[in-house]
Formats: C-alpha cells, sequence, structure tokens
C-alpha cells in the first residue's frame, strides 16, 4: 500500500494565511510588532496531506497560491528535489530572495512533509537521523518587555530545564547590561544567557557591549551589527572576549548567501530558517556547508519544523525555541512538539512533521489574500 501511495502525483496544493495577535507588544533592537502571519501551505497526493508554513506577509501567500503552486500539480510526489528546482526557476524573473524564497519554502515543507507521510516514516527519520533529540532555547526577552516580565520569562524556561536562553537586546543600549545583569539573576548561574541585538549597533559600540556581557556569562551575541556588514562581524568574532560566540545568518535566502558568511569568517555559528532559506531543501544545503566549514549550525525560529531537520543534521546544535512561533504552533497544530528537559523531541510514531491542522483555530484568525 505505501509503495501504491508513494507512486501518486501531487494533485492538489492549498495555500492559506493566518494573523495571530501577539500576547503582549513586542520589540528587538531594530523592529516592534503585535501580530504575527503565517502562510500554510497543504500539498495532497495518494490519499495523503502534508502540511508546511513560513512565517511571512500575505504577499507572500499570494505568490504561492497564483504563480507557484499550479507549477507543483502532476509532479511526482516523491522528487521533492524536482520540484524545489521548478519552483527556483519560476522565480528567476522576480527575485529570489525574500517572499519568493519564504513561498518557496512553505511549499518545500509540504512536499517534504507528504513524501514522509507516503512513506509513512517521520521526517527526521527520512532524512537520516542523526540523533533522536535536538536541544533546544527559549527565545525572547523583548526590549518592550518590564524588566520584571523579563525575569519571569527567562527565569521560567530556566525552571523547565532549558540550559540555555535569549533575551533581545539593542534598542536602549545604555539599558542592555542591567538587562542583562537582571536576567542573570532569574536564571541562576548554571544556564547559558544568549543576546540578540538585530543588527542595531555600529561596529564599536558593539565591541564595546560584547566586552560589558561577556562578565554576566553571555556565551551567544546575535547579530551584533548588520548581517550585511560581514567585515563587522568578523571584526567582532576576532575581537570580542573569549567564550562569546558571534551568530548571524537567520536572513539567508540562499545557500550562495551563506556560502559568502562563512567564506568570510563571518560568524562561530550559522544560523539558518528553513521558512526562510527554501524549506527543508535549502536548509539541508545550508547544514552542508557548515559540514563544508567545519562550523556548527543553529536553527532560527519556527522549532516544529527546524526539530526534525536539526535532529538529521551532523552539525546542529540546537534549535530556537522563539516564544511567537512556539504559542503559534501550539494553537494551530494537533501534536505540536512540547520542550522535555530542554529538547525537542520529535515522536517517532507519528510520520512527517507529526503535527495536523487545527482547522477550528485557524478559521478563527484566517485572513483573505
Amino acid at each position: 500500500m505505501a509503495r501504491l501511495r508513494a507512486a501518486a502525483p501531487v494533485e492538489a496544493i492549498e495555500v492559506r494565511a493566518a494573523t495571530i495577535p501577539t500576547d503582549a507588544p513586542e520589540s528587538d533592537g531594530t523592529f516592534a510588532w503585535d501580530r504575527t502571519t503565517i502562510v500554510l501551505a497543504q500539498a495532497r497526493g495518494g490519499g495523503a496531506t502534508g502540511l508546511g508554513w513560513t512565517y511571512a506577509d500575505a504577499a507572500t501567500a499570494r505568490l504561492a497560491r497564483e504563480l507557484l503552486a499550479p507549477r507543483l500539480a502532476g509532479l511526482p510526489a516523491l522528487d521533492v528535489e524536482g520540484a524545489w528546482l521548478e519552483l527556483s526557476r519560476a522565480v528567476r524573473n522576480l527575485g529570489r530572495p525574500g517572499v519568493a524564497a519564504m513561498a518557496i519554502s512553505a511549499l518545500d515543507a509540504a512536499l517534504w512533509d507528504l513524501k514522509a507521510r507516503l512513506l509513512e516514516v517521520p521526517l527526521f527519520r527520512l532524512l537520516g537521523a542523526a540523533r533522536p533529540a535536538i536541544p533546544a532555547y527559549g527565545s525572547g526577552g523583548f526590549t518592550s518587555y518590564t524588566v520584571a516580565r523579563l525575569q519571569a520569562q527567562l527565569g521560567g524556561w530556566a525552571e523547565q530545564g532549558f540550559t540555555r536562553v535569549k533575551m533581545k537586546i539593542g534598542r536602549d543600549p545604555p539599558a542592555d547590561v542591567p538587562r542583562a545583569r537582571a536576567a542573570r539573576e532569574a536564571i541562576g548561574p548554571a544556564v547559558e544567557l544568549f543576546v540578540d541585538a538585530n543588527g542595531a549597533y555600529g561596529r564599536k559600540l558593539a565591541l564595546a557591549q560584547a566586552e560589558a556581557l561577556a562578565p554576566l556569562g553571555v556565551t551567544w551575541f546575535e547579530e551584533p551589527v548588520s548581517s550585511d556588514d560581514l567585515e563587522g562581524l568578523r571584526l567582532l568574532r576576532d575581537r570580542a572576549p573569549a567564550g562569546l560566540d558571534v551568530a548571524a545568518g537567520e536572513y539567508g535566502y540562499t545557500p550562495w548567501y551563506f556560502r559568502r558568511m562563512l567564506a568570510a569568517g563571518a560568524v562561530d555559528v550559522l544560523q539558518a530558517d528553513a521558512t526562510r532559506c527554501g524549506g527543508p531543501t535549502g536548509f539541508l544545503r545550508a547544514a552542508a556547508l557548515c559540514d563544508a566549514f567545519q562550523l556548527p549550525l543553529s536553527a532560527h525560529c519556527a522549532p516544529q519544523l527546524h526539530a526534525h531537520l536539526c535532529c538529521a543534521a551532523a552539525r546542529a546544535v540546537h534549535v530556537e525555541y522563539f516564544h511567537d512561533h512556539a504559542r503559534i504552533e501550539a494553537l494551530l497544530f494537533d501534536g505540536a512538539l512540547a520542550p522535555e528537559r530542554g529538547e525537542l523531541r520529535p515522536d517517532p510514531g507519528r510520520p512527517g512533521l507529526g503535527v495536523e491542522l487545527k482547522r477550528s483555530e485557524l478559521e478563527r484568525y484566517e485572513i483573505t489574500f
């Protein structure tokens, strides 16, 4: 039966979008928001349905539905690489990065989920599991939070068994170190503290902040300067105190972006986001580059999707358990993973990504486009 189903073509693609309000106003070093839009793609074939998604504007949903989805109908459901190449060719004259890459990401994830369901295996096993579980780090600590809320969120994750937590900095540089000190008080000495400036600093200020944060046990400095400033990232990597890793890459949409970043020696840890870089297919390319350059890989946001991918990527070290996305995925998906002692462990008994869409919840927040 599985063999017959696996021979099926892609029969239909459905694209939907929903906007979910945040549970409080949120901001980081360079942006503020009070809602998040998720674009969902469902690929049907052989009696199964695969689910993929990205976090993007509704324009991404329109592009996926009107331009890209029709190109998938009739393609062999197992030939995801061929479908990815077809989608990549389709956006040649639009520009690959940005909206186009995120639309491809949602569709590619849906096709991988469909393939795994047709073969009746979980996605991490289909890709070749390197491990049964992947460490996660609690991520939030927005600059819009009061110190009390910052401490409650990060301290709560520490109590739940997370060994790493991350907070936002960069909006008010004089307040960054005192807020990090308050976070350290809340999480205790044993939990690693990560900070993310979202490119808010110039080079000199970023270096000064790195030197001030290091005594607080900060071990991860994400986007201390713009991720487009590869020379600046390399400067920070070379001159930051020992034990403080420089990380970036979440805005990578193509393998060539990641290759340039790695070739420049710009990061200690590469970040990649399968909801932006071309889905699981693009993420696996980033993982191969990390292997070639002998550097660790960390997944940005979308924890449900990245749990599977990072369990299959040998260089992966952890997944970002981002507050907004974890909340949305638990709201919209049956089977969404909950952290267990600071790890995400895909269910080996559930095929594909292991989740089912809660249609009634989706309809509450669904938007037209």
